[in-house]
């Protein structure tokens, strides 16, 4: 671009963080008509419990029922006899009264795992009138990571589904990055760059959270001509889906990251290349930041931006990461500001009236660099109330309190609750039951929000039930009164043994004190070694109990669909916990040099409890590898396009990376996965240590790694192809492995308690 074009969107730029003297927050607003946004809700009403049921609903939307500062604001009612009548100040909020009635009146729930939604013959009037506004001007959803360890394979379908979750739990604010590799192909196409730069830049599918973030490039790429028009059809439809309901959709902008070729193109530009990124060497990593002084900083900055306004429209929130898990390259503050206002004024150049909503996720993640005067630099490089910070693990570790409520910058409290998508039971019950409400009266607060911020999502529905459910609401609540009429509706049933289940789990699995991570370290998904971690958090013993617990309700609520999902999960849990159990007798069976006690826990473990687990999970269509797989094949226009995206789904699950870079990072609990590959792992560290104990000779690590990545590597390139959908009897399977394990696991767990 010449420089004058360039002088044209400096200026625009900078007139922008000038002008004004509104209130930014204030002014984020849908644009959705009222009678489109009450449309949209009565069309999600008939798709949740079909048009009978939704015709005994009367649902409007009226702007003026918000509160101060635009609170989302519903009111219940039954003016009209046989009808209740549903008020929303926007369609979220009507949605979220829908959803309070059906669970409130109706005794019903909706998750991820299932729905439970039997309605009694004629509804029940709402005989006293009410109304709720939340304390939470935003309420927010996704993580940047979300889109590719859950969305990544997503049809429109799928996505339905989802927004439809979102609006019955409130959401108002969410990330909208779907498709936008076809726009930055646009743009780089337009500055110069040949198709092959491109390809080299994207990586694949499954990972391109991180090529978004400037993390990786090239890994299991390129992407194919038929993903970026099969993504743009998607975002379409999703944009369209959200901001009928009235959300405000969030997306994406120019943090700086460029791909090689811009190089060649602008030989004089000034770009830095960065250090590599978590084990990954600069093949795929190191890639090169735009300096924010340089005039090219705010020309693809804003072309980008203004491409994607030109598709999309715009709700003036964009997101963007600079320095995510990469350190910068200096520390003085006049550095950081200015990185952080050009990339603001990069985005107010495309848009006036743009607003940075910016992870705070580095700020906890590297605090020997971001120090307060690091962390005062970088968010005062934007204009006070011009970017909302999310404060990314407040459930653990809030950056607020010592930042000084984000020196005067808007946040949302945020509960990020899961790492890599794992699998396992895991919450922090007391901490966000507290937390948001401590961190609205802190001094000076700048809170305007709540949000859920998991990297991987359709685990540990309970956690973001009650999340959701704080959003509305302006005190704590009695947990173990909330989680007793949590179980009723999950199973549209009152059972006081699958009720005191999850008192059980409620007090242990969920309710992890202090600082809290929940990455699944369990020997059972990590590649084996005699230095494990098998430490929990929680007495082992409450997680047995529960299993008890939920087994012995199986008669009464086994036709339930979320009680069969709980039960597995459950059960999962406790096998998971019998294998760091037969580990700990494997490592000191070897140390000991009792080569009888190795072959028999071993043999257990090999043998019986890793293929009773994997016929347990594959007789569940919600634990299956076979569906992760057949979805990132479906998406694929021709054989070559399906072995891509095969190798990226089957890559992120195990490797993540061409040489185990984050090994084990995105670890799940699937039918086809524990057999084939944590199993096969296990079979090939007790067989080695087997040989070691009858030659004589110790266990080397570094050798067992180079043979134990074959059969990793081996798993990815197997070719076969696993069911996708549930393969025998599992109220049946879940019994029988009860009555095999639970006895000795009780013993176990009061001996294991920690």
């Amino acid at each position: 671009m010449a420089l004058p074009g360039l002088l044209v969107l400096l200026a625009a730029a900078t007139g922008a963080s000038r002008g004004g003297r509104w209130d930014p927050i204030s002014s984020l607003q849908p644009e959705a008509a009222e009678a489109r946004q009450a449309g949209a809700v009565r069309e999600l009403l008939e798709r949740l419990v079909g048009p009978p049921a939704a015709s005994g609903f009367s649902v409007s939307v009226n702007r003026s029922l918000a509160g101060p500062g635009g609170l989302d604001t519903y009111r219940l009612s039954s003016g009209t006899p046989g009808v209740v009548e549903v008020a929303g100040s926007s369609g979220v909020a009507a949605a979220s009264g829908i959803y309070r009635y059906l669970k409130d009146f109706c005794g019903c729930h909706v998750s991820w795992s299932g729905t439970q939604l039997r309605l009694p013959d004629r509804l029940p009037p709402v005989r006293s009138e009410i109304i709720v506004t939340s304390p939470n001007r935003f309420r927010f959803y996704q993580n940047v990571c979300t889109q590719s360890y859950s969305y990544v394979w997503w049809s429109w379908e799928r996505w339905e589904r989802e927004i439809d979750w979102m609006a019955l739990h409130g959401i108002n604010m969410a990330l909208a990055f779907t498709g936008q590799e076809a726009i930055w192909q646009r743009v780089y196409l337009s500055l110069g760059l040949n198709q092959s730069e491109i390809d080299e830049y994207f990586t694949g599918p499954a990972f391109l959270a991180w090529n978004r973030m400037g993390n990786l490039h090239t890994w299991a790429g390129p992407l194919p001509l038929s993903w970026h028009l099969k993504q743009l059809y998607l975002q379409y439809r999703i944009l369209e889906r959200m901001r009928s309901l009235g959300m405000l959709t969030v997306l994406p902008a120019f943090s700086g990251h460029i791909p090689r070729g811009v190089l060649r193109i602008f030989p004089r530009i000034n770009a830095t290349r960065l250090g590599s990124w978590s084990h990954f060497d600069c093949a795929c990593s190191c890639t090169y930041l735009l300096s924010p002084e340089d005039p090219m900083f705010q020309v693809i900055g804003t072309l980008f931006l203004k491409e994607l306004i030109k598709e999309f429209g715009t709700d003036h929130v964009y997101s963007a990461d600079t320095f995510n898990e990469m350190r910068p390259l200096s520390s003085e503050p006049a550095y950081l500001s200015k990185v952080s206002a050009a990339v603001f004024h990069s985005m107010a150049g495309a848009d006036p009236g743009a607003m940075w909503l910016m992870q705070g996720w580095l700020f906890q993640h590297q605090p020997d660099f971001w120090q307060p005067a690091q962390v005062r630099a970088l968010l005062q490089g934007v204009p006070l109330g011009r970017m909302v910070v999310l404060d990314l693990f407040a459930e653990s570790k809030p950056v607020y309190p010592w930042t000084e409520s984000f020196y005067g910058q808007p946040f949302i409290w945020c509960m990020l609750q899961n790492f890599g998508g794992n699998h396992g039971l895991f919450g922090s019950a007391e901490s966000i039951n507290r937390g948001p409400f401590a961190a609205r009266e802190f001094l000076n607060s700048t809170m305007v929000g709540v949000g859920l911020t998991p990297e991987g999502i359709e685990q540990n529905d309970v956690m973001y039930e009650l999340m959701t459910d704080l959003g509305w609401r302006r005190e704590p609540v009695n947990l173990q009164q909330w989680v007793t009429g949590y179980a009723t509706q999950r199973y549209g049933a009152r059972n006081p043994k699958a009720t005191a289940a999850w008192q059980l789990l409620l007090q242990s699995v969920y309710n992890c004190p202090g600082v809290c991570v929940n990455h699944n370290h369990s020997p059972l998904v990590r590649r084996p070694s005699l230095r494990m971690n098998t430490e929990l958090w929680y007495n082992q013993s409450a997680v047995y109990e529960a299993w008890r617990l939920l087994q012995s309700s199986s008669g009464e609520l086994g036709a339930s669909r979320t009680f069969c999902y709980d039960l597995v999960d459950v059960a999962r849990q406790a096998l998971q916990q019998l294998v760091s159990d037969y580990y700990r007798e494997i490592q000191q069976a070897f140390q000991g040099r009792v080569l009888s006690r190795l072959l028999t826990a071993g043999g257990v473990l090999v043998y019986d409890l890793l293929p009773e687990l994997d016929s347990l999970l594959a007789s569940d269509e919600r634990f299956l590898l076979g569906r992760w797989l057949e979805s990132a094949r479906l998406m694929a226009t021709s054989d070559t396009e399906a072995d891509l995206y095969d190798l990226n789904a089957r890559n992120q699950l195990t490797l993540w990376g061409p040489l185990g870079n984050i090994l084990d990072y995105a670890n799940k609990q699937l039918g086809g996965l524990v057999l084939d590959y944590y199993g096969v792992r296990w079979n090939l560290f007790v067989s080695t240590l087997v040989e070691c104990l009858n030659t004589g000779t110790p266990f080397h690590q570094n050798q067992f790694n180079q043979a134990v990545f074959q059969v990793e590597r081996g798993f990815i390139y197997n070719g076969k192809q696993y069911p996708a959908k549930p393969i025998g009897n599992t109220l049946q399977i879940a019994e029988e492995i009860f009555l095999k394990y639970y006895p000795s696991a009780m013993k176990r767990g009061h001996l294991g308690a920690v």
